[in-house]
């Protein structure tokens, strides 16, 4: 059997254990109101993946050990949407039923909205209601827009601070927050904790589920969640640090993996607000991958660099995963792809026939080298763009093939703060820039030590802003006349003392690629 029907087999062997049971049917509701003796709403309020005429509500409502007693079956949910913060005004109203096999999430696709136009929402179950959460829809696809601003995101370590960051994204007049991956991190590093997780490394489902608990009970996540939409992505450690589509970093058995990815992607549907959950007929499989218009004035692409992706070059074989590599002929390897065949050429089909003024595209990791001198030649970071040449070429040719200006991606993962060239060539002078790049630092995830830092800094030309020293956030602002990048950014995330302040800010000015600091 061929690797890929084994994989296949695999796969729906999982879904034959029954890791997909919310999509199963749902028990009718009882009818008579329920009374809660702990308010099940205790996870909060999100909102995500507005459109011109849409957004998705979401809420999980976490059933205490008083009120299992009483019973958790099937309830029905009361969603309230209004037009104004005083919830005087209210616009649509809808029951949905959820239940145990999906962890009571609740998801709601709420269409029929007006462009460019704020809501407030709320949920209520018998005699418990949530939080009021604020969310905003996109502007039409033809309008005029004049500004887009988005609080760049990525690598929330719980362990490792406080979410001093998301206090401030709270405050912020943003149009989304996007999130760029490891929202929870299975992992721990005691020897940086300033909080402790909850229970061991999650491998299953309930276990998942409790890593999400823990975090969506942050008050300063919950206040970011309920006050913007959100548009996200996931990275590694949604699942497991390093992994690339159907292999972990320790060559588990790929049964066993599968089946551990399925469990992961169901516990990030129901923790999130995002339209589709895991494949009905593959529950190992769950597209995330979207554009988004903002008006006439951009498209932004979201791009899954996880689960489509080869395995790491010049893997260690024992311990898999990321590691500096040297003389790795499998680097330069065509057929190696970090999006996978579908996806990249939906990119491609994308970026090409684009009209709208500025092109954002939000993945993962880093595009821009990173690479540093070594014994013989240079050494290779393989998990990040770095480690994928030909494909990295293959994105930014496209570029080139299209005649595109006003590209500008998006990134985080490397608890770096960077702005940089791209490339065909990396750090070749003679290789016109193409495109600009962003990418955040962590929200709390510590970074590279200065020493090395430095290494990189000084080894890449293209670099242009490369510092991990600081956690916290990137405000993107977008107009007509350029992309601005302000890295908003404390030293210290552990508690009251953080403050935050703007490291450095660089513009990407109209029909002018290349970052420009001011």
């Amino acid at each position: 059997m061929k690797r890929r029907e084994f994989n296949q087999h695999l796969q729906r062997s999982a879904i034959a254990l029954a890791l997909a049971p919310w999509l199963s049917a749902v028990a009718a509701p009882a009818d008579k109101p329920r009374a809660w003796r702990v308010n099940p709403f205790a996870l909060g309020v999100a909102s995500g993946r507005p459109r011109a005429n849409s957004v998705v509500l979401w809420t999980r409502m976490l059933i205490s050990d008083e009120d299992r007693a009483v019973g958790t079956g099937a309830l029905r949910v009361l969603v309230e949407v209004f037009a104004d913060a005083g919830l005087k005004r209210r616009v649509q109203k809808t029951e949905v039923v959820t239940d145990d096999a999906r962890g009571h999430s609740v998801h709601v696709h709420l269409q029929q909205l007006q462009p460019s136009t704020d809501y407030w929402y709320r949920f209520t179950q018998g005699d418990a209601r949530s939080s009021v959460g604020h969310t905003r829809t996109a502007p039409a696809l033809n309008a005029e827009v004049q500004t887009l601003r988005i609080a760049l995101t990525s690598c929330q370590h719980y362990e490792q601070g406080q979410y001093i960051a998301h206090a401030e994204i709270a405050k912020q007049q943003l149009d989304f927050v996007l999130f760029l991956g490891d929202y929870i991190y299975e992992s721990s590093n005691p020897q940086y904790a300033i909080r402790k997780h909850n229970g061991d490394e999650p491998k299953t489902l309930p276990q998942y589920r409790e890593r999400y608990e823990q975090y969506k009970r942050d008050p300063h996540l919950q206040a970011a969640h309920a006050a913007h939409p959100w548009v996200l992505m996931w990275d590694d450690h949604e699942v497991v640090n390093d992994y690339a589509n159907d292999i972990d970093r320790n060559y588990s058995d790929p049964q066993q993996f599968l089946l551990r990815r399925a469990a992961a992607y169901q516990a990030y549907f129901e923790h999130q607000p995002v339209l589709l959950g895991p494949d009905k007929d593959n529950a190992a499989n769950m597209r995330l991958y979207e554009q988004l218009s903002w008006g006439k004035l951009a498209d932004v692409w979201t791009l899954d660099c996880r689960q489509y992706r080869s395995a790491q070059a010049c893997r260690d074989p024992v311990r898999g995963g990321g590691r500096m590599v040297m003389q790795c002929d499998e680097l330069n390897d065509p057929a190696r792809t970090m999006l996978g065949a579908t996806q990249e050429k939906w990119i491609t089909d994308g970026l090409s026939q684009s009209k709208r003024q500025w092109k954002l595209v939000a993945q993962a990791t880093q595009i821009s080298p990173t690479n540093v001198p070594a014994p013989v030649g240079r050494s290779y970071w393989n998990e990040a763009w770095d480690g994928y040449p030909e494909a990295r070429k293959r994105l930014l040719q496209t570029v080139v093939d299209a005649k595109l200006h006003n590209v500008v991606t998006l990134g985080g993962d490397v608890h770096c703060n960077v702005a940089a060239n791209l490339r065909l060539e990396p750090n070749n002078p003679q290789s016109p820039i193409v495109a600009s790049e962003f990418v955040t630092t962590s929200i709390t995830s510590r970074g590279l030590g200065d020493k090395a830092a430095a290494v990189i800094r000084d080894s890449n030309a293209d670099l242009l802003h490369y510092r991990s020293d600081e956690r916290g956030y990137s405000l993107i602002t977008v107009t007509p006349n350029e992309v601005r990048c302000d890295f908003r950014t404390t030293k210290f995330p552990a508690g009251s003392e953080a403050a935050f302040k703007t490291q450095a800010s660089y513009v990407v000015s109209n029909g002018k690629a290349g970052p420009q600091l001011i």
